[in-house]
């Protein structure tokens, strides 16, 4: 009686939304936890590790770290690209103003905190790293809202995934702009086609989800090759899968079902598991009160609430967009908080701003301290938000 009262509470709880924040969040803690043992230089052997295949036609063999990020990441971006879809179709962004509310508040997420950092490196050795704290680590931000569960609107978990999308979008075009070293068109055209068939497959109503995944992985390939973060794949072949605006199941949404808990509990743990991997060096607490180290912190824990919240209000108030019925404001700025989990996007951003090891070790340190507060931050101040109410 014991073992099958346990086993339903287990079961329960694997069901529920925050299931798989939970397990994120462990394997960040494990990964920090190896990363400062004996172990963390075997498990960044490991990371470094290559596999796959190469010829000089085709170049798939990479460290594992990068199929980690750029492979199964895709998967993610392509579940969180469904979702978006579904909720543009028939759900909370189906209108005009709701859907143009997120796109307003990345924006505002994006401008103050790159010009905070600004205000703190402007004419410094450091200035290049303006685009660090314009990032939102979409698989954090999201993890640690679905701690909430049930509690959270279901408006607010799309508002918030709906700004993450945008955000990396704008994070990918400020690597692509600023901060790319080398880009091929070529690969880009072909992405470019490949996109191209799979809106003509869906305006010719073909239901095959094999029709969609198979292109969507050599637009991949290709999206990977041209220079620009491969996980953009995974958001355009989502949009170009079918769906209908009534209750009978399309093969957008087959898929988003059946990818929904390999995501949450085989992809999100693997990425945080490889991705905080953070040794803690002599001298990184001191670089917290540098410029680099304000301007990453103050840019991501108060700079993204401030810049969401303002040009949220901003567009709602000159009619643009319009806030959903069950979100207030107090709502929306929690949000905000979460949004400033900057980690992964911001970490990649600093390693292609600094060449210096000193600088990208103290820019790891410093998001990895603001990511923690905004994250807890905004947890606790929605917790209690959602109690009090």
């Amino acid at each position: 009686m014991v073992k099958l009262i346990n086993l339903t509470t287990f079961k329960k709880f694997i069901q529920s939304g925050s299931a798989g924040g939970f397990l994120l969040l462990a394997f960040l803690v494990l990964s920090l936890g190896i990363a400062n043992s004996p172990l963390g230089q075997s498990f960044e052997d490991l990371l470094a590790f290559e596999i796959g295949y190469s010829s000089p036609q085709v170049h798939l063999q990479y460290p594992v770290l990068l199929w980690i990020n750029d492979g199964l990441m895709a998967i993610f971006f392509l579940l969180v690209g469904l979702e978006i879809k579904r909720e543009l179709v028939e759900g909370e962004l189906s209108s005009f103003k709701q859907a143009a509310l997120p796109v307003f508040a990345a924006v505002g997420g994006m401008l103050v905190p790159a010009a905070i950092y600004a205000l703190f490196n402007g004419g410094t050795p450091t200035a290049k790293g303006w685009g660090i704290p314009m990032a939102t680590d979409i698989a954090f931000a999201i993890g640690i809202l679905s701690l909430l569960g049930n509690r959270v609107p279901l408006s607010l978990k799309v508002f918030l995934t709906a700004l993450a999308i945008v955000d990396d979008l704008g994070a990918i075009l400020v690597i692509a702009f600023f901060y790319s070293t080398e880009m091929h068109p070529m690969y880009l055209l072909y992405a470019a086609g490949v996109f191209a068939l799979l809106l003509l497959f869906n305006r010719l109503g073909v239901k095959n989800l094999l029709f969609y995944l198979i292109p969507g992985l050599f637009m991949w390939y290709f999206v990977h090759h041209s220079g620009v973060h491969a996980t953009i794949a995974g958001v355009l072949t989502a949009l170009t899968l079918p769906t209908t605006p009534d209750a009978t199941e399309s093969p957008l949404e087959k898929l988003e079902h059946a990818l929904a808990k390999p995501v949450n509990f085989v992809i999100m743990p693997l990425f945080a598991l490889a991705n905080t991997n953070i040794r803690f060096e002599a001298g990184m607490v001191e670089g917290l009160s540098s410029s680099l180290g304000l301007g990453i912190v103050l840019g991501l824990v108060l700079g993204k609430p401030l810049g969401i919240t303002f040009l949220s209000w901003l567009s709602v108030k000159l009619g643009i967009s319009a806030l959903p019925p069950d979100i207030k404001w107090v709502q929306l700025l929690g949000a905000g908080l979460l949004a400033g989990i900057g980690f992964t996007m911001s970490i990649f951003v600093a390693l292609l701003s600094f060449d210096a090891p000193e600088l990208q070790a103290e820019a790891k340190f410093s998001i990895l301290i603001a990511s923690l507060i905004a994250g807890v931050s905004g947890y606790l101040f929605l917790k209690n938000l959602y109690k009090s109410s």
